[in-house]
């Protein structure tokens, strides 16, 4: 085993530092050139090499610039042929934040995780990169009336675990309580208030935004989690999505809205404490609930569709 590991690192160090060719590197250890090929690629899957992509142009593009001033986020814009569907634009999106995750997590870190459709595509598209000493925290609760949501919720925080070799802390509580005092007894019991310690201490928080008109369904929105007449409430409150299912309203207000007094998910103002939070959205149905995100500072990295970003700076 520790033979193999100092072939893979030998290999590695030598291809990618010093420039050698694969040839040369089988003569230096005495292997065929398939067996320098093999411990490449294997380098490459175990995370001692990682391979870095220079800032791609669509992060300077003016509609980047222009949000990114707007509201001192930093912007990676992808670009998405018109005629692609929105499950090909969501996955285009994914593919592009996965990288970028990939490359921002490191060894002792709280890792923060919503669940949502929009990070179990993420989730999906990960680099392995074996960290030390790190965790996954889910950001909010998933239980509802109708499930507990804990296959689908641990499913999308299982498979960020397995990509960073991480352990997962699961958040055992419903998306919203029905009543919030409920949620403030909660709130007092020493499992719960393990991972709100977790939750107040995380290095990144990784998220998408919830709306109920979007283009590909929310899970808030359409899995149980409002009646019919709650939807209905929130349509004639002005409410455009949320951010870890706490609501808010394009104009980034949350406070005051009855639905977030009993919701489990991290605040706009608790976020705004983690130091790096990305932020994933490839709709430009959400581009609503999205400028409301940017407007509540939660957001210091966006990874997003060019449509979405143009419709958010036409309604700004």
């Amino acid at each position: 085993m520790n033979d193999r590991y100092d072939d893979m690192y030998q290999a590695a160090s030598r291809y990618y530092v010093q420039g050698e060719t694969m040839q040369s590197i089988a003569r230096h250890l005495g292997l065929s050139r398939s067996s320098v090929s093999r411990l490449l690629k294997n380098a490459r899957e175990t995370g001692l090499v990682r391979i870095s992509l220079a800032e791609q142009s669509g992060s300077q593009s003016p509609a980047a610039k222009a949000i990114g001033d707007a509201f001192g986020v930093r912007v990676h814009i992808i670009s998405v042929r018109d005629s692609a569907n929105e499950y090909v634009r969501f996955d285009q999106v994914a593919r592009l934040a996965a990288r970028l995750i990939t490359e921002a997590v490191g060894d002792n870190m709280l890792i923060g995780a919503a669940w949502g459709v929009t990070v179990a595509n993420v989730a999906r598209h990960l680099g392995h990169r074996s960290l030390v000493g790190s965790s996954i925290v889910q950001l909010n609760g998933g239980a509802n009336s109708h499930s507990t949501g804990i296959p689908y919720i641990g499913e999308i925080l299982e498979t960020i675990g397995e990509a960073f070799d991480a352990r997962v802390v699961h958040f055992p509580v419903p998306a919203f309580f029905d009543y919030a005092e409920t949620k403030a007894a909660m709130w007092r019991e020493r499992s719960i208030q393990y991972v709100l310690n977790k939750l107040a201490h995380l290095d990144i928080a990784i998220f998408g935004v919830g709306s109920p008109q979007g283009a590909v369904p929310s899970q808030v929105y359409t899995a149980g989690y409002f009646d019919p007449d709650e939807i209905a409430r929130i349509t004639k409150r002005g409410i455009v999505g949320d951010v870890c299912t706490v609501l808010l309203r394009e104009d980034g207000s949350w406070e005051d809205i009855d639905f977030n007094h009993r919701a489990s998910g991290v605040t706009p103002r608790d976020l705004r404490k983690v130091p790096k939070r990305i932020c994933v959205v490839g709709d430009p149905r959400r581009a609503p609930a999205l400028l409301g995100a940017l407007r509540a500072g939660v957001v210091t990295h966006l990874v997003v569709d060019e449509g979405t970003a143009r419709l958010v700076l036409d309604r700004m």
